[in-house]
Parts: structure tokens; C-alpha cells; sequence
């Protein structure tokens, strides 16, 4: 059983972190629903490994375990899914403000076009590649915070976001003409 200290270490150390865990197990399940259901269930998991996070990263300790989350999910559903990327609900209330006061229909216009393209380019890359993009690119961590998430060397991270970007710009290219 967990005291109201380890509760109040945990909400110190992880809850900071969940939009990250959110944006990290969406990019790669590509899937809302289920990257609510990856970041809950690594929460839980965090909590109840708590005792074993001493010092250290904890942003990255906390995505370490939402990324073992989203291929365990990933593997037991057979596949990714599509994500509609019109969803209302998966816009932030800044974008939603943007668009409600600010730009003309042409600007909206094209800024949604962009933004699906992007989204259709970034959903085209394989995993290794997108999570990458997304830890370093999105959420801001080092090559040695993504090292520690993924599991991999930080030559390997450098390799694996040139590789990204390349392949994501290839896919921007397509989809521009």
C-alpha cells in the first residue's frame, strides 16, 4: 500500500509530464483512445514502481514506460489504427482561439491543410523513426534524454533522427508535388 507521500512525490514527479507521455503514446499508437489508455495504464505503472525511481530524469523515466506501453499496445491490437485528424477534441484551446479570432478562412484554410499533411507525413514513418522526431522535435528532450527513453546509443538516436527527417521531408516533397 502507498502513503499519501509516495501520492504527493508522484504528482510532483510525473503529472508535469503527462501531456508529454499523451503526445508520445498518440504519435505512436495513432490513436486517442488508446493513448489515453497507454498513459494511464503507464502512470500506474510508475506509481507502483515508484520505490525504484531514486533520482534522475523523471520526464524520461516516465516516457521510457509509455513508449514500452504504446508497442505492447501496438503488438496486442495487431497494428496501428487511423486517427482522424479533424477531431475536434484532439485541437488544444489555443488552436480553437487562433482559428476562431484571428485568421481569415483562407489562412485557416490552408494552415488545416498543412497541418494534415504533416500529420499524414509523420503517421508514413516507421515507429523507430517517429519517436524520435517526436521526443526530440515536440517534446524538446536531448539525445541523451531519448537515449535513456529508447534504450538505444546517442549515435543511434542521431542516426535514427537524421533518418527521420530525411524520410519526413521525402514525404512532404510527395505530398507537395
Amino acid at each position: 500500500m502507498h502513503s499519501s507521500d509516495d501520492t504527493r512525490r508522484f504528482e510532483q514527479l510525473f503529472l508535469p509530464h503527462l501531456s508529454a507521455a499523451y503526445n508520445l503514446a498518440r504519435w505512436l499508437t495513432r490513436n486517442d483512445s488508446a493513448a489515453q489508455d497507454v498513459v494511464q495504464e503507464s502512470c500506474l505503472r510508475a506509481f507502483k514502481a515508484l520505490h525504484r525511481f531514486v533520482e534522475g530524469n523523471a520526464r524520461a523515466w516516465l516516457l521510457t514506460i509509455v513508449r514500452n506501453q504504446s508497442y505492447t499496445w501496438l503488438k496486442e491490437s495487431a497494428g496501428a489504427r487511423a486517427v482522424d485528424i479533424d477531431d475536434e477534441e484532439a485541437m488544444s484551446e489555443a488552436d480553437k482561439i487562433a482559428l476562431s479570432h484571428m485568421d481569415t478562412p483562407e489562412v485557416v484554410a490552408v494552415r488545416v491543410q498543412n497541418k494534415e499533411v504533416l500529420y499524414r507525413a509523420m503517421e508514413a514513418l516507421p515507429a523507430v523513426f517517429r519517436e524520435v522526431i517526436v521526443l526530440k522535435e515536440l517534446e524538446e528532450l536531448s539525445y541523451k534524454e531519448i537515449a535513456a527513453v529508447t534504450g538505444v546509443p546517442i549515435g543511434t538516436v542521431m542516426s535514427r533522427l537524421a533518418r527521420g527527417r530525411e524520410m519526413l521531408k521525402k514525404e512532404l516533397l510527395a505530398a507537395y508535388g
